[in-house]
Order: C-alpha cells, then structure tokens, then sequence
C-alpha cells in the first residue's frame, strides 16, 4: 500500500512537473499580430530609450522619445507579456494578446542608496524567508556552492596560508599571514568573505577566522553579487585604484526597509529585479582580480586580459568562466521558471584551476623532432590558446612545469646537450615527481622577499619583489629547443642498435596550485594536472 502511494505521488508531481514546463514554453512561433504602446515612468514622463520585447524573446526595440513602442510578429490570441527595461529602474511589465494598441508600461526607479545595517541573506538557510532563498529553485545554486565563489570562506588551502598551519590540523607550518602579523585581520576577507568585509566597522576589520553569519560564511555569496550596482575604476588605467581591493571597489545598492532589489544579467525577469549590463563584462570581476601589494602587482589577471587581444573581441571573462547553461531555463520549471535560449542563461560553475578539461583545453602543445648527425633535436612549442590572461594566473605559488626527455628502443634515456632544464622549484630529490634538473623549462612569475632574499615565496603580505615572470599570456607561444647526444650517451653493447632504430620523444607539461616544496610542508594534496603531452618516435633505416 506505501509504494502504490509513493508511485502516485511520484507520478502527479511528474505530471505537474511536465505541465508547469509545457505552460512555461515561450512563444517560438511568428505571426501577423503586433502590440503597441508607451513605457513610462513613474511620475508620468516618458521613458525613452528602454528595452521593450516580449518575455524570453532576444530580440528588443527601443522606445522613442516619447516612450512609444511597437513589437511585431506575434502570434494572434496567445497571451504574451512585454517587458520594459531602462537603466536604474525596475523592469516593468504588461501580460496582453496581440494585437493590441494602447498598452502602457509603468516603470519606477529602484533606490541606489547603500543601507550599511542591510542584513545579507543566506542563499540557503533554513529560517530565510523563502521569497529569498537561492537553493530551492536556482539551476545555478548547486554550480556556485560547489565553485570557487561558492568556497572563498572555507576553503582549506587559503586556511592554511591565512593561519600559517598544515591543511588538515593546526600545526604551524610557515609562510602563513598571521604569522607575521598576528592580532590583524588582513584585506583578505574583501574578496574572500564580502559578507563580513562589508560590516559597518570596516574592511579591514574583518577576521576570516571569525565569521558570525551563514551569509559570510558562504563567501562570495549570492546576495552580494547581485547587490552590485557599480565599479569603481580609474578613468586613467581602466583598473582598480590599487589601495580600494574586493568590496572597496564595488558600488553597493544594499536596500532599506521593505524595499527588496536584485540586480540580474536579464532584462525581462518580473519579480523585484533589474538589469545591470555589468554583470556580463570583466569589469564585474576586475575589484577581485586586480590588486597590488606593497606596490608590486600580485592578482593581475584583469589587466592580463585588458592588455590581450579579447576585449577588442568581445570576448569577456564570463565567456569561459561562465559558459551557456545546457538547460533552457535559470529557475526550475516546476518552481515558475520559463524557457529561454540557453545561450541567454550564464551558468555559475566557475571553471578554474580544479577543472581538468577546462584547464587542458587552456593550451596546444607542438613537438618537433629530427635526427642530425649523432644528435636529437627537439623544438617544444606551447601556445596559450584559450585563457584570456597569462597562464598560470593571479596566485603566485601556481605553477607550470614543462618536461622534456628522449629515450632509445631500449628505453635508454638520452642525455642533455642543450636546453633549458627544470628549475629547483620543480622538485628537487628522487620522488617521481621531482623534475628539477630534467630538461624542460618552469613557468611561473617567482616572488623574492625583500627581506631575506628567498625566493620563490608566496608571502606576498610582506614586501616581495618580482625576481622573474616567464608566464605565458594570452595568444603567446613559447618555444624552447634541446639537443640530446644519440650514440655517446649509450653503452657499447647497444651502440650497433642506435645505428638502426628509433627514438622516443615526449614532452609533458603539468600545472601545480603550488611549489611542490611548500605543497608537501603544507600537505596540500591536489595532484597535479597534466594540461598537454606530446609524443613523437622518430626511426630511420639501417
């Protein structure tokens, strides 16, 4: 009797499941009807210049200077709702059936005061109001809880560089920035927990070991981002003022009283929103990627991207790091959500450094070999073919690590005549994955301390300097060639086989979140990621 129950219940919240989606389809077809009208604003003037389409449609016209629109090729009989949309105001709206004249759409502005008493909202906490609540009906929630945004609060590898500890228990494991200036808190939580960073008493006050609400704790949360109206950017540079990182540098619309706004990447969505065209452009994401310390410019992948060809290509940091949903629609169709052109619906998934794909996809590596006389030649080209700044980017313990090696039928492995080899920070002992020494090449940008003259160190808190940055940027390619000795290099008795046999190449390259050295003493355990490899055998007759 309990399963009959359970399979009708399953079944009418299936049924109701695929009915909510049949009514939230969007009209596809074009027809002969039109809808007609004037957008105006709440004290009666008109609103010229708004965006007017139908719901869901990517098409829009422009109001006149009168606010008069006219929208054609609609469907006849099949109501409809037109959106209207203008810069600092709410989307207004009308349901209607074409044809139709006469329609007035009245907008009001939202309020772009900032209520430093706001309290932010947990995307998920059990005793928020549920009109407010992300993680029950957003496609996007599981993707930014499980991202980088979603784990800028806890996440336990920038623990254990706040705190000085290993990753996994609180032995004291330097470097670590209350380590060297304990009884502070530090900028960190201006990008890492915005929630806390905003407090009345002041960015630099805030503790990411002290935490006191869901909200903070759910660092780069919801409700912040979509509370942004603005940049603060230098008119001169186009970038961040250098002394204003994370929340300093966003202008923020936290609202007062009953007054509810969410700032969206949509024109046309009707429940106490607007549309901020920033949320689509780097600009949005620059306060937390572009900051310098002690002068010298540590997080730069913004003005990476600045200086690349992208921008003049439309190509935005959303593009890769926010790709298209593979689902039409951004709320669930059972919770009221409608269907949209995917390509319309960023998702929140945040693709980075813990993605595998996403990252092998960054670079194209070309390996070219040959045999001239007693020696192989080997040219090893890596082009940044996809990041639209320097790889690696922003934290400076990332790391690649190019390997190279060439090695007979026997498996015998040819010894270096030339090239670049694998600096110290590669890994130096007899563990497999020590490379330091081996022919290849590192890439990284190596901070020195000021102080002591170590390098490279990750304590960018403390005056570094820049010893040396080898990264690649955006559409560059490096190229690095090595001779290996062919016949000197193997014992006499295999000698007569190198006369008439073959070699074999291949170059490796890996990224690594961090120097191998400081990762074991931490106890970081990402493993590395082979982000391209190349393999050649080369023969030639007897």
């Amino acid at each position: 009797m309990n399963r009959r129950i359970v399979l009708l219940v399953v079944s009418a919240i299936t049924v109701w499941t695929l009915i909510s989606f049949w009514r939230a389809l969007p009209v596809t077809m074009q027809g002969t009807g039109s809808v007609s009208g004037v957008v105006v604003k709440l004290d009666g003037g008109p609103a010229a210049g708004a965006r007017v389409h139908r719901q869901t449609a990517t098409s829009f016209v422009t109001s006149g200077a009168d606010g008069s629109f006219t929208l054609g090729q609609l469907v006849e009989g099949q109501l409809i709702t037109v959106t209207a949309w203008l810069d600092g105001y709410y989307i207004g709206w009308q349901v209607v059936t074409p044809t139709v004249s006469g329609v007035t759409i009245t907008i009001r502005p939202y309020p772009k005061g900032d209520n430093e008493d706001y309290a932010w909202r947990s995307a998920e906490d059990p005793e928020e109001d549920p009109r407010f609540k992300c993680s029950h009906c957003m496609v996007a929630y599981p993707e930014w809880k499980a991202g980088a945004h979603g784990q800028s609060a806890v996440n336990p590898r920038f623990f254990s560089m706040y705190n000085g500890t290993a990753l996994t228990s609180t032995t004291v494991v330097s470097p670590g920035y209350k380590l060297d200036f304990p009884g502070t808190a530090g900028n960190c939580a201006t990008c890492h927990a915005p929630g806390a960073a905003t407090r009345k008493q002041g960015a630099f006050t805030a503790d990411m070991n002290d935490l006191r609400t869901s909200a903070e704790e759910e660092g780069v949360l919801c409700d912040f981002c979509h509370h942004i109206g603005g940049v603060y950017l230098n008119p001169a540079t186009g970038l961040p003022y250098p002394n204003a990182p994370g929340v300093l540098s966003y202008r923020l619309y936290r609202t007062f009283g009953t007054d509810v706004l969410f700032l969206g990447p949509l024109d046309d969505v009707t429940r106490r929103v607007s549309f901020l065209p920033l949320e689509k452009k780097s600009q949005f994401c620059a306060p937390c990627h572009q900051f310098s310390f002690w002068g010298t410019p540590i997080y730069q992948s913004f003005n990476e991207w600045l200086q690349s060809p992208y921008p003049a290509q439309g190509v935005e940091c959303q593009t890769c790091h926010m790709p298209p949903e593979t689902v039409p629609y951004f709320v669930y169709p059972e919770m009221g959500g409608l269907i949209r052109d995917p390509n319309t619906l960023a998702s929140h998934l945040d693709l980075g450094v813990k993605d595998t794909e996403f990252m092998q996809k960054t670079v194209a590596m070309t390996v070219t070999a040959q045999i001239s006389g007693d020696q192989v030649n080997v040219d090893v080209a890596i082009t940044n073919v996809f990041a639209g700044h320097h790889v690696p980017t922003d934290y400076p313990g990332r790391n690649m690590i190019l390997v190279v090696r060439a090695s007979d039928a026997d498996g015998y492995e040819l010894t270096r005549l030339s090239g670049p080899v694998v600096p110290d920070w590669g890994g130096v002992g007899s563990l497999p994955d020590d490379y330091a020494g081996k022919p290849g090449k590192g890439y990284a940008k190596i901070l020195r301390d000021a102080r002591s003259g170590q390098w490279p160190v990750v304590s960018y808190w403390k005056q570094a300097f820049i010893q040396s940055d080898n990264r690649i940027p955006a559409g560059a390619t490096d190229v690095s060639h090595y001779e290996f000795q062919l016949r000197s290099a193997i014992p006499s008795a295999a000698k007569d086989l190198a006369l008439g046999g073959s070699v074999h190449v291949e170059a490796m390259l890996i990224f690594r979140r961090l120097f191998i050295a400081q990762a074991r003493e931490k106890g970081w355990n990402t493993p590395d990621v082979v982000m391209a490899r190349q393999e050649q055998l080369i023969t030639w007759p007897q």
